[in-house]
């Protein structure tokens, strides 16, 4: 029915079934007999047909994802997780081994999936549902044969077993080439009626916006219809702006990269006047644990304790503000490195709050800085690690003081100055220079530690002393540590220096 994405996991939205689920009901009850099987595919099989008929594989059939509803006895198929797309370009190459063991058939177990994997994976269904054994124990490695039969509590026809049997057939060519040939045999009347469609054609599922918590739960089967709902956080993506992808590398202890993700956001494009953009990256809301465990390398007692935050969804800045935007917003550029795509730096803390304040009264909108708990959040994007890129940084992901490197990463270049905006990788949420090139200035008040710290995302502006603020992120001049996710810095309201500067965030409507 839908679909989100909360810390960094992808969820979908399904009906809820009032009901057990076909293991339950043979734990409980004991083996089936053949007229259960022959219920059992004559409700199902229709609906591998239609799945099919979309172009696309369930990949997970077994017993548990198999729900008796409990009002009338029909039986769903359900947890379409593990379900994709079987275009002709997805079927030809090796995509990602998953199913669940003893059910998955041997193309599926090398990641070349078919239509027939999910007749095979209906076939063991059945089988262990008759036997009440697990499939890896009905194979005969020493006979290279199923001996299902073996363990039958009640007889089965030769018929269903025949049928049985070559849906389980190792290699594919043996097995049936769909599920009609199955329909066919055990319903006489039985005719094709559902053509094959291409996925356009499907109604596409909404798009949730993510919460941490569900406000309403499905404690009935709810009453579903095309033009509703029944999830209270539904918005559209043209809300959130225009898509742009990005590359993330991940590296090792060593800072060797070992893989890079593809990855993609939203933005909202402000227009800032002079042909200058401001581009603003929306950040899905959720919970992450705040602050550095214990036993992380470079800890300072201030990054702790430990605790969880539960955050709104907000926009951010993709990069840390500009020259030419401050210069186009303040009517002038104190900075030190010049370039109009650097960061702006040796600013105050005053500076960059009156920068939001003039921003906010040109385009109508609120702009502020971030909440030290908003930063952090972005920044990690997902991650626990001391970095977003993984264990370490490298001068060629960060723009920082390589000559004092982190965990068993080489000493490497500092450059002694900025760089352009953009120039490293971003992290997860498509967010760049979160670490190094310059510090950024946070709207909270400094604290020494996180006792009585806010757990929603808000800034933290009681008690401490106001005229000191926080600052994140590490710079060109700082040591590797001094970059990491969780690590605070504070200064006076008014310091300025060349290596400080800010991004900026703006709310969500209606978070």
């Amino acid at each position: 029915m839908a679909y989100f994405t909360q810390d960094n996991r992808q969820y979908l939205v399904q009906e809820f079934i009032d009901g057990q689920n076909l293991q339950q009901e043979l734990e409980d009850s004991g083996a089936f007999d053949e007229s259960q099987i022959l219920e059992l595919l004559k409700s199902l099989l229709p609906v591998l047909e239609f799945i099919h008929s979309q172009q696309v594989i369930h990949r997970d059939i077994k017993p548990e994802n198999i729900i008796r509803r409990k009002n009338n006895n029909q039986l769903i198929l359900v947890d379409f997780g593990a379900a994709k797309y079987a275009t002709k370009t997805a079927l030809a190459v090796t995509g990602t081994v998953i199913g669940s063991a003893g059910y998955a058939a041997p193309e599926q177990a090398v990641g070349k999936a078919t239509f027939a994997s999910d007749i095979y994976s209906l076939g063991l269904t059945c089988i262990h549902l008759l036997t009440q054994v697990e499939p890896f124990d009905l194979f005969d490695v020493s006979e290279n044969d199923w001996v299902w039969r073996d363990y039958l509590k009640s007889s089965v026809s030769d018929r269903v077993g025949e049928i049985l049997d070559k849906m389980i057939v190792a290699g594919t060519k043996k097995r049936f080439k769909n599920v009609g040939e199955i329909l066919s045999l055990i319903l006489p009347n039985y005719q094709r009626k559902i053509q094959p469609t291409v996925p356009s054609q499907i109604s596409q599922p909404s798009i949730i916006q993510p919460t941490n918590q569900l406000q309403k739960q499905f404690t009935s089967p709810p009453e579903i219809s095309k033009s509703s709902m029944p999830c209270v956080f539904y918005s559209t993506e043209s809300e959130k702006g225009e898509v742009f992808t990005f590359e993330v590398p991940t590296v090792n202890i060593s800072g060797y990269i070992t893989h890079r993700t593809q990855g993609s956001a939203r933005q909202n494009i402000e227009d800032l006047g002079n042909g200058i953009k401001l581009e603003m990256v929306y950040i899905p809301g959720g919970s992450f644990t705040m602050g550095s465990p214990d036993n992380e390398e470079g800890r300072e007692k201030n990054e702790g304790p430990q605790h969880e935050v539960t955050l709104q969804p907000f926009y951010m800045s993709k990069y840390p503000i500009t020259q030419q935007q401050y210069q186009v917003m303040m009517g002038n550029n104190p900075s030190n490195f010049r370039g109009k795509n650097r960061p702006v730096e040796t600013v105050s803390w005053y500076d960059a709050i009156e920068f939001c304040k003039k921003l906010s009264r040109k385009t109508g909108k609120i702009y502020r800085l971030p909440s030290e708990s908003q930063w952090e959040y972005a920044c990690r994007a997902g991650t626990t690690k001391p970095f977003y890129f993984g264990e370490t940084i490298t001068s060629e992901l960060v723009n920082y003081n390589g000559n004092y490197p982190y965990a068993y990463a080489p000493k490497d270049k500092c450059r002694q100055e900025t760089t352009d905006v953009g120039t490293f990788p971003p992290n997860a949420f498509g967010l760049y220079d979160m670490h190094g090139n310059v510090l950024e200035w946070c709207q909270d008040i400094w604290h020494g530690n996180y006792n009585g710290a806010p757990t929603d995302g808000s800034s933290w502006e009681t008690e401490g002393d106001s005229n000191r603020r926080m600052l994140r992120g590490g710079s060109w001049n700082n040591n590797s540590r001094y970059c990491r996710s969780p690590r605070r810095n504070d200064c006076d309201a008014d310091g300025f220096i060349n290596y400080r500067g800010f991004r900026i965030v703006s709310s969500v409507s209606g978070s």
